[in-house]
């Protein structure tokens, strides 16, 4: 698992992974953040859901982070930007959203990359730093994600995050306008120290 580090309680919601920091969106993100992905628009969109046409103006910014305080305050999302440390541009997105409680002790992961940052290993980095909040601070049992059989690098992302391929869900998503089928993958949380799986004593 990668570095997990809290910055300062006075400075927000901050986690240091190899080589990036993943930190709640700001306003003053605004520019970067619109920027990055508009330069990247081509290579993300076959992989989203279809971008509103106001999606990168600030009044949708705005909206954005007002939801995005709710769902920190609920508990049940946590958005972060990630951003190189080496010089502190922003890289990407990632999240953990859906989380259930109870018996489920859930959370879905997911994350975007802008093309001038890709094969950089910034979002492995991300996603291995996220597992950990997940389940060190949150106190998750398991993370799921998921994404399109034809992308290759995700699949291999995830794989070398640690999470296991758990089978094809049909009309899972709709993605760039249509129902698309996606691979599921789960990963769930280490035993605590000094127990093995199911809580029998590790050797």
């Amino acid at each position: 698992m990668a570095l997990l580090d809290w910055i300062t309680p006075g400075d927000g919601l901050r986690l240091q992974g190899e080589g990036i920091e993943i930190r709640p969106p700001r306003p003053s993100d605004f520019p970067e953040w619109s920027d990055l992905r508009r330069a990247s628009r081509d290579f993300l969109q076959p992989w989203e859901p279809t971008w509103p046409e106001d999606d990168l103006t600030r009044a949708a910014w705005r909206r954005r982070l007002a939801s995005y305080a709710r769902d920190i305050d609920l508990g049940v999302a946590y958005p972060f930007l990630v951003f190189r440390l080496s010089d502190g541009a922003l890289t990407g997105g990632i999240t953990l959203s859906n989380i259930r409680r109870g018996v489920a002790q859930m959370g879905t992961v997911g994350y975007w990359c802008g093309a001038a940052h890709t094969r950089q290993g910034h979002t492995l980095a991300a996603v291995r730093t996220l597992a950990g909040f997940a389940f060190r601070t949150l106190a998750l049992h398991r993370l799921e994600a998921a994404c399109l059989p034809e992308n290759t690098p995700s699949r291999r992302l995830l794989g070398q995050a640690g999470f296991a391929e758990e089978g094809l869900a049909q009309a899972y998503l709709k993605i760039n306008g249509e129902w698309r089928d996606h691979v599921l993958f789960g990963l769930v949380a280490p035993p605590p120290r000094g127990e093995g799986p199911k809580g029998m004593p590790s050797t």
